[in-house]
């Protein structure tokens, strides 16, 4: 297998026409090309690179936003596919064996993970090389972010993961790629706390994202996802809800789910009011999380509409919600057999308006009075995670989770790029559904 960031050039497409653009120098990256090595050897250059990071998950189709949020939707079913023209997101819609290793949405997100990996490590070994430890603290922590959410982002579809990059690189599963992920957020953690980052650097980073908060976010969503309830609950507990984090656009970067799928119609739709959940979970007719996310087009088909998180070009994209926080909190509880502090938590959601979160995302519900169960609580949390995460990604590995029946998703793990396959004979076989 070549290294992952010179296949990244080779087998994933973006179509990129503006560049990334560095700081205050106006120095250009292109990011669909393997970086220069004299890049890696001044702040300056670092910073071009971070901040490329957030440029690769985030700009147009071909970004791991994009195919996060298209992949996700419609193998939980989510999404309505608009035109079946739109092959690979066909492929997606009709799940099973028609999914495979050809699928470009999942083929770009598999090399694009690994470019932001790769870049991240590099940073990360160089920043630690820096005179300026409060600049360089900056770097990793940023960095760390990125290379977090990818390599989360892989473990969340893939039963396993590239164990690092190189030739013939081996591969680790995916809860072992979680905990590598908690393990780098700790370092970056520990970090900026006996160097805290300098104001120069976060001044030359886009705006949007609060680091710790984020890196906090982050551990505490793997930790989860592993099992280790105890560090979830304590992680979650450590950030300040008030804080938002978001990938923001404007009238140049657009968009990406509002630029392919809202803005033509001719790809992909919510599915209706249910959000695509099954009778028993889906969402009250009173819950205004349904017309928060979802529209009406009362004339031309399909009726139902993104709203949300992409309903203009320039709408900004959560990294995180803060009612993904108190969910966190209530599944750690309910896990651990506390029911009383589980259902308090839940409640939260449950209650919460709009003009009391952050993201104006509100459900305005009255107040779930008893639950008799362990069961019966995590249903209800699973439930209200997927409608208060709709259209975030998050769903399929929430599925598995909570042991959902297959019957319920197209598919449950993806199969291994044909792009991988091909060039390393250490990937592992295709999961069976």
């Amino acid at each position: 297998m070549k290294q992952h960031i010179m296949k990244f050039s080779s087998y994933v497409k973006i179509g990129l026409v503006s560049l990334i653009v560095f700081a205050c120098n106006k120095e250009y990256l292109d990011p669909q090309k393997a970086v220069p090595e004299e890049v890696f050897n001044s702040p300056s250059g670092l910073t071009a690179v971070v901040t490329g990071l957030q440029r690769v998950y985030t700009f147009e189709r071909a970004s791991s936003m994009y195919n996060v949020v298209t992949a996700n939707g419609f193998v939980t079913k989510e999404l309505l596919l608009v035109n079946p023209g739109n092959v690979a997101e066909g492929q997606l819609n009709a799940g099973g064996s028609t999914l495979d290793g050809t699928n470009t949405i999942i083929t770009g997100l598999w090399a694009s993970s690994n470019k932001i990996i790769f870049d991240a490590d590099r940073v990360i070994v160089n920043a630690e090389k820096l005179n300026d430890k409060n600049y360089a603290s900056g770097l990793i922590a940023y960095a760390t972010i990125f290379k977090a959410i990818a390599l989360g982002d892989l473990a969340m579809y893939w039963d396993h993961v590239p164990d690092g990059n190189g030739v013939n690189v081996g591969f680790i599963t995916s809860e072992a790629g979680f905990n590598r992920a908690i393990a780098d957020i700790d370092k970056a953690l520990t970090l900026i706390a006996a160097n805290p980052m300098s104001s120069t650097f976060l001044s030359a980073i886009p705006a949007g994202i609060d680091i710790v908060s984020m890196l906090n976010a982050l551990k505490a969503r793997y930790a989860l996802y592993v099992g280790n309830n105890a560090l979830a609950l304590s992680t979650a507990n450590a950030i300040d809800l008030t804080k938002k984090s978001t990938f923001n656009f404007d009238a140049i970067t657009l968009n990406p789910i509002f630029q392919t799928a809202t803005a033509t119609n001719n790809v992909y739709q919510p599915v209706d009011s249910t959000l695509g959940l099954p009778v028993g979970l889906q969402p009250e007719f009173a819950d205004q999380r349904v017309s928060f996310y979802t529209t009406i087009n009362p004339t031309i088909a399909p009726r139902f509409r993104i709203k949300g998180f992409a309903v203009a070009a320039n709408t900004s994209f959560p990294v995180y919600l803060t009612g993904e926080i108190t969910l966190t909190k209530a599944e750690a509880y309910a896990r651990q057999g506390d029911l009383v502090n589980g259902l308090a938590e839940l409640n939260k959601v449950v209650t919460k308006t709009a003009l009391t979160d952050p993201f104006g995302v509100g459900a305005a519900l009255p107040p779930i009075a008893s639950v008799a169960s362990q069961q019966e609580l995590l249903d209800l949390i699973y439930k209200h995670r997927c409608i208060e995460l709709y259209m975030s990604g998050l769903k399929l590995i929430d599925m598995r989770r909570f042991g959902r029946p297959v019957t319920e998703m197209k598919r449950a793990l993806f199969p291994y790029p044909f792009s991988e396959r091909d060039n390393n004979p250490n990937t592992p076989p295709d999961p069976a559904f």
